[in-house]
């Protein structure tokens, strides 16, 4: 009861009275920021939208040429790396330290692999001169501006959710390591359990930008 007891003190900060305090204020600042970055991925896909509905037969042209297995395999890459990421706060929650640090390499390896398929991705586009800037050429399209446009938006959107990927797998390695290092009980994992809100929220990113940016329209050509 003492150790638990010490435990549990060193885990509270000085500006907290109580752990469902602590709690309770760090996922109210999660749930704060994650609330700016939907604004901030909301201002994108506003601009995708105009511009799509600007030019629908040049959008849909460039998106058919976009890999829509590439981006599948992607999308469930990312659902398994949702459902490793819930097992790890329930793994947190009874605390079961082996299948925390079981679960969260699982998540941070689907998260790579992610990156990895992207990356591949980004390769090819490079290779077929779809890279935004002087260089640029899309076959079969008169209008190379609204092209280059497309391409402009995929690249920012997609580089943009890259960047909150890489994040989150720093996270995840921080995690590892201080579950490796006995930082996290039952009474304490309010950290694994905030990350698991960022995780989910990269994902859910995702499953708006696959169809936004594969989908739609891929049979107008």
């Amino acid at each position: 009861m003492a150790n638990q007891a010490h435990e549990e003190t060193l885990a509270l900060r000085e500006q907290f009275d109580t752990e469902a305090q602590q709690k309770d204020a760090s996922t109210l600042g999660m749930w704060i920021f994650l609330v700016t970055e939907i604004m901030f991925f909301g201002g994108m896909f506003l601009a995708y939208t105009i511009y799509r509905s600007t030019y629908p037969e040049i959008f849909a042209v460039c998106s058919s040429s976009l890999n829509v297995y590439i981006g599948a395999a992607n999308t469930v890459v990312l659902l398994c790396s949702s459902f490793t990421m819930v097992l790890a706060v329930r793994s947190a929650q009874l605390g079961r330290q082996r299948a925390i640090v079981f679960n969260l390499i699982l998540t941070l390896a689907l998260g790579f692999v992610f990156l990895g398929v992207k990356a591949y991705e980004w390769n090819e586009k490079f290779v077929e001169h779809h890279i935004p800037g002087p260089g640029f050429h899309f076959e079969g399209i008169a209008q190379q501006g609204p092209a280059q446009l497309f391409f402009s938006l995929y690249f920012a959107m997609t580089g943009l959710h890259a960047l909150h990927m890489l994040i989150g797998g720093g996270i995840l390695t921080w995690l590892i390591i201080r579950t490796k290092q006995g930082a996290f009980t039952a009474e304490y994992m309010t950290p694994v359990d905030v990350a698991g809100l960022y995780w989910h929220f990269v994902d859910i990113i995702w499953i708006f930008l696959f169809p936004l940016l594969y989908l739609i329209d891929r049979h107008l050509k």
